[in-house]
């Protein structure tokens, strides 16, 4: 029966949710997707048949982006055969899940080029997988490392990654994670390595403190996307290093910046010439920035 129906899909994109343990029937799928080049697995705890899983996995020559989301209980599983398997893998995005040793699997001996990393409240994700990252010559062509949540990485594995890596970092993404808040001059020790940075990404760090973000702006001179998100700390102040040093930006987001006034929102949109998409709350729009704003055709989310 099993023969009959090994027909071959046409799938390039995959996305399976909920897949439990006793879940049955994955098997023909598996065999049958031979070329998929996305694959999301969502609030998975099985995937059925291991074997037949990794046969499926060594099958994807084209196989570019994976994410896992709370998948814990298969996560470790998941990543050593992309490790062993998937030469062309591009993207990775974990969100809670995989093991010290898991990670360290995945990122000391994966064969990949990976070019993005999203790792979002990955618990045991700390400074050793960062060092095996820089070792790992296959991942010498990484582009962007997106963080959140990340409890356990402190900033010399940060700064070890900047060092080594930073001349080929275009993104960074450090979204609610501690180290951004207790280890003081990272940011700017980043924003000096990491020469060809043009997004950045540092929402929900409540404690950011001004002078902090405002001496990595000095050497990030190519950003063309900023968002704040939710950084209370900011003050008015701040602006004027943005535009100061940020003459190339496109993107903004300062939503839930309570230091930053009307005053200084006005003066940012007047002097950013770049700008095309800004995201702040309405109440902070003057009529001089609302006017600015239609006649520059500069979108307001």
């Amino acid at each position: 029966m099993d023969e009959i129906l090994d027909v071959e899909l046409g799938l390039e994109s995959l996305c399976l949710s909920g897949i439990q343990p006793r879940d049955f029937g994955l098997n023909l799928l598996w065999r049958n997707c031979k070329n998929i080049k996305k694959l999301q697995l969502n609030s998975c705890e099985s995937l059925g048949d291991y074997a037949t899983f990794s046969g499926f996995i060594m099958r994807q020559k084209f196989l570019q982006e994976v994410e896992l989301r709370t998948c814990r209980s298969i996560v470790d599983g998941g990543l050593m055969r992309l490790a062993e398997n998937c030469v062309s893998l591009d993207f990775l995005l974990v969100y809670e899940g995989g093991s010290r040793e898991g990670l360290h699997q995945f990122t000391s001996q994966s064969k990949c080029k990976l070019r993005k990393f999203d790792f979002r409240l990955p618990l045991d994700l700390d400074n050793s997988h960062f060092i095996a990252i820089t070792e790992n010559m296959n991942f010498r062509s990484l582009e962007s490392l997106r963080l959140q949540s990340c409890s356990l990485v402190t900033g010399e594995g940060l700064k070890v990654l900047g060092r080594v890596m930073g001349n080929g970092i275009e993104e960074l993404a450090l979204i609610n994670c501690d180290v951004v808040e207790r280890e003081f001059g990272l940011l700017t020790t980043l924003g000096q390595d990491l020469k060809r940075l043009r997004k950045l990404d540092l929402s929900y760090n409540e404690m950011l403190l001004v002078r902090e973000f405002i001496s990595m702006l000095v050497s990030c001179n190519c950003l063309s996307e900023l968002k704040l998100r939710g950084c209370n700390r900011l003050r008015s102040s701040s602006v004027n290093s943005m535009i100061r040093n940020c003459k190339l930006l496109q993107s903004i987001d300062i939503l839930d910046c309570g230091g930053i006034e009307v005053e200084a929102v006005e003066l940012f949109l007047l002097n950013s010439p770049q700008l095309r998409k800004f995201k702040v709350e309405q109440s902070k729009i003057s009529n001089v920035s609302r006017t600015w704003l239609t006649n520059k055709f500069i979108e307001v989310v």
